[in-house]
Order: C-alpha cells, then sequence, then structure tokens
C-alpha cells in the first residue's frame, strides 16, 4: 500500500504478476493446503513447489531422502494419501496457487525394504512399475565415476539409484502416465529431479506426452542441472526452464561480502527467460553451498533483493530445522510427516513479513526494467524498477543514513516491509531513507 498522488511445448513463460514460488520443501499435503489458503494466496505467490509425492522408500530412521527413492508411481507416500493430495491441490487453486511437484523421474529406489504404502522391494531393478529391462544396468551397472563423460553421466548409476532407460517408448510413456495423473489432479507443473542425468532429447520426448493443465496452459517444467562439466543447462532449455545455480552462488559471496557488487548484477547468470532464481535449497543448505536459515537476517536480505531485482522467475525456499545431514523432517513414530510448526522444527520464510511484503512489491512493479542501481556506501545498495517501486538494503551490522535517486514521482510512501509502519518521502528525484542494521526499505506506486 502507498500514499501517493494506482499439451504442446512445455510451458517456460510465467507473468511478472503472481509468478513467485514458494517452495515449501518437506510440508506435508495437510500443512500445504492451509498454507495455500491462508498465506500463500492472500500474499500474492504464483505456485507452490511441493517434495516428491510418489510411494517412496521408508527409511527406518527417516532419513529426508528416502522420499527421492520411488517404489511405485501411486500418490501415497510419506506427506499423505491420495485424497490427501487431490485436497491440496484443490485448496491451492481455489486460492490461485498452482501447485509444481518434484519429479523423480530420472531413477527408482536403489534401497531394499518397505514403503509408505506398504509396497515391499527386495529387488530394485523390479519395483511394481517397471522391470529389469526398463533400466541401463545392462550397459552400466555401477555408480558414476567420471563425471566428464556425459555417456557415463547420463546412463550409468547416479549413488547406486537404478538409472531408467529412458530413451525407451514405454518408459517414457509410464513417467508421462505418472506426471499426468498430478495434472488430472490439479498440477500445473514440475521441477525434474536430477535432470542431467537425463538425455535432453529424452526429456523433450516425456515433456512432449504431457496433457495440458486445468487451466488448458502446458504445464510449468524446470529442471535440475546441477553444475559441472557436462551437460551445459543450455541443452535442456527445449523441455522447461533450468534452475540457475550461479544465481545463488554469486548472491551468497555478495551477502557474506560487500552488497555493492549487486549493482551490476547480471552477468554469468542463466537467461532470464530460460531460468529459474533461488538463495538456497534442501541440497546446498545441507552442503554449505548456499545461505540458509541459519545465516538469519543476512539470508532474509538475500531474498528481498531476489524478489527485488528483475530477472528469472523467483523462489522462496522454507524447510525444516536440522542438526544432522540426514536428519528426517518432524514426523510421527511411522516416519510420516506432521504437521508444519512455524514455532517449532519449521522455518517458514514465506511467512516473514519482509519476504511476504515483497511478493506484494514484486507482483506490483510487474516487468518493468532495474534502473537506478547504487550503493551510496559499503554493503548498502538501492535500485528501483522504473518508475513503479524503489528498494534499500542495508546489509551492513550498523544503522545507516542514506540518499538514493530514484525515478517514483515525488509524494510519501509507505514501505511494504513493516506493514507500512514507517514512510519515505521522495522530492525532486531523491529519497533519504533510514535504515537499521540488516534491514530493508521498499515502497511502490499504486
Amino acid at each position: 500500500m502507498v500514499v501517493v498522488p494506482a499439451s504442446a511445448e512445455p510451458s517456460t513463460s510465467a507473468a511478472a504478476e503472481g509468478d513467485v514460488i514458494a517452495n515449501l520443501w518437506a510440508w506435508n499435503w495437510r500443512s500445504v493446503a492451509a498454507e495455500c489458503t491462508d498465506v500463500l494466496g492472500p500474499a500474492g505467490y504464483g505456485a507452490v513447489w511441493v517434495a516428491p509425492p510418489a510411494e517412496s522408500f521408508a527409511h527406518p530412521e527417516g532419513a529426508w531422502w528416502d522420499i527421492y527413492q520411488p517404489y511405485s508411481y501411486e500418490l501415497n507416500g510419506r506427506f499423505g494419501s491420495q485424497d490427501d493430495f487431490a485436497a491440496m491441490a484443490d485448496a491451492c487453486n481455489a486460492a490461485g496457487v498452482k501447485v509444481y511437484t518434484d519429479a523423480v523421474i530420472n531413477h527408482t529406489a536403489a534401497q531394499p525394504g518397505t514403503s509408505y504404502g506398504g509396497t515391499q522391494l527386495t529387488d530394485k531393478y523390479a519395483p511394481p512399475m517397471y522391470e529389469r529391462a526398463d533400466y541401463n544396468v545392462d550397459v552400466c551397472s555401477r555408480t558414476i565415476s567420471n563425471w566428464n563423460d556425459t555417456w557415463e553421466v547420463q546412463n550409468c548409476e547416479l549413488l547406486g539409484l537404478p538409472d531408467l532407460k529412458t530413451g525407451d517408448a514405454d518408459v517414457r510413456a509410464s513417467i508421462a502416465g505418472y506426471l499426468n495423473s498430478q495434472i488430472a489432479l490439479g498440477v500445473s507443473g514440475f521441477r525434474v529431479d536430477a535432470a542431467k542425468h537425463i538425455p535432453a532429447g529424452d526429456l523433450e520426448a516425456i515433456v512432449g506426452q504431457l496433457d495440458a493443465t486445468a487451466d488448458g496452459s502446458a504445464p510449468f517444467v524446470f529442471h535440475e542441472v546441477f553444475p559441472g562439466a557436462t551437460p551445459q543447462p543450455d541443452e535442456y532449455y527445449g523441455s522447461g526452464r533450468v534452475l540457475d545455480f550461479t544465481y545463488a552462488d554469486q548472491l551468497k559471496a555478495a551477502f557474506q561480502g560487500d552488497i555493492a557488487s549487486l549493482a551490476d548484477f547480471g552477468p554469468g547468470l542463466l537467461p532470464a527467460e530460460n531460468s529459474v532464481s533461488f538463495v538456497t535449497n534442501h541440497d546446498t543448505e545441507r552442503d554449505g553451498r548456499h545461505l540458509t536459515y541459519r545465516d538469519g537476517d543476512t539470508a532474509v536480505l538475500a531474498n528481498v533483493f531476489q524478489l527485488g531485482w528483475n530477472h528469472s522467475t523467483p523462489t522462496v525456499y522454507a524447510g525444516f530445522e536440522f542438526e544432522g545431514r540426514d536428519d528426517s523432517p518432524p514426523a510421527d513414530a511411522d516416519g510420516f510427516v506432521t504437521d508444519t510448526d512455524c514455532a517449532s522444527g519449521w522455518y517458514c520464510l514465506n511467512r516473514d513479513p519482509r519476504i511476504t511484503g515483497m511478493v506484494a512489491w514484486h507482483n506490483a512493479v510487474g516487468d518493468a526494467e532495474v534502473t537506478d542501481a547504487q550503493s551510496p556506501q559499503g554493503n548498502v545498495l538501492g535500485f528501483g524498477r522504473g518508475a513503479n517501486g524503489f528498494v534499500a538494503i542495508n546489509n551492513g551490522t550498523e544503522a545507516v543514513s542514506a540518499e538514493f535517486t530514484t525515478a517514483v514521482p515525488d509524494g510519501t510512501y509507505c514501505n511494504v516491509l513493516d506493514d507500512c509502519g514507517t514512510e519515505v518521502t521522495v522530492t525532486g528525484g531523491r529519497v533519504s531513507i533510514e535504515l537499521p542494521a540488516k534491514s530493508a526499505v521498499a515502497f511502490h506506486v499504486g
């Protein structure tokens, strides 16, 4: 608010208004449904990205990664039943929030045992939906060792996980059927896990078999292509966008150094139209590559910047707190994830008023280009989005009083990051802003 004187090709486009993705990783379906209704929809998020819904291996100690080891393509898993999943999709769609799921389609489970749905597996090459001939085991039965060899990266086994023969028509049809079963329940897109281990042409063929979503559009598809020698992200633009690890790398470097360097942010990033940005995710927060909830206000401010800068489709990550790398999300005695409690065991960044304020700001400024990027002193950055809005960030440990140039029209505006608790005044294309340590101010027209 302000006080002033207003099935076909995969979908890779996202409107500037309402395109922010909340990554509610490892939340159960009841909690996602409630969050869409109570928080995400009212705050203006465009989509929610959730963890893999398939029936998976049930790790005896509840390690989080068991959900990335599918036992079947049934939608009865660690986060709830198929009915729970369908109810979640209905609730989110009713709130104006599209649903994107993690698609684990490169492999199936390596671990023998019992699933959350009760399925038992004794031979990793014989889950209910496949047989040995559907895997690449007869051409490569070992774990990947040479990460510079594309053939090996895409035919051998990632961490011992049985690698599907995605060039086979029946395997492609099975994968597409699994994804289409979710579209039928109201899903609008997918983040493809371990996409670099699937030949780009195979992914194009699979995505080409996906049904249209409920609104008639093609699914929004984006891929995890972890950085390395081969393959390269641009090989996957034919079937969707690609998550930009370099974006998060550069934000960590700047926010742990001097954010003045972000005044010319952009070189080295994937093209905006082909990418999805993030500050952290469930893997990189555990291996130390990117900022995490443990970085406190520094990580929040990095997300403020991401939502303010005009580049690719942004994501906001909200997961659970952990001590050990393999720790389970909060769960019951059987390993089923319990309802999200943002006051205990979970870090709900998506609810932070600074983030919901920036989601509204992001939607309000639309697709206006970045202008007036400036750093009046070290670790302080300001920039505008044309005449539509302006944001100033103090990443330093002491309060700052700074003056900025802005194209926003003269007038008095409220700071949307503190629910309009403070105001700033633009006069003659200049604005003076008081910035406490580790804080930001954002205002917009209309």
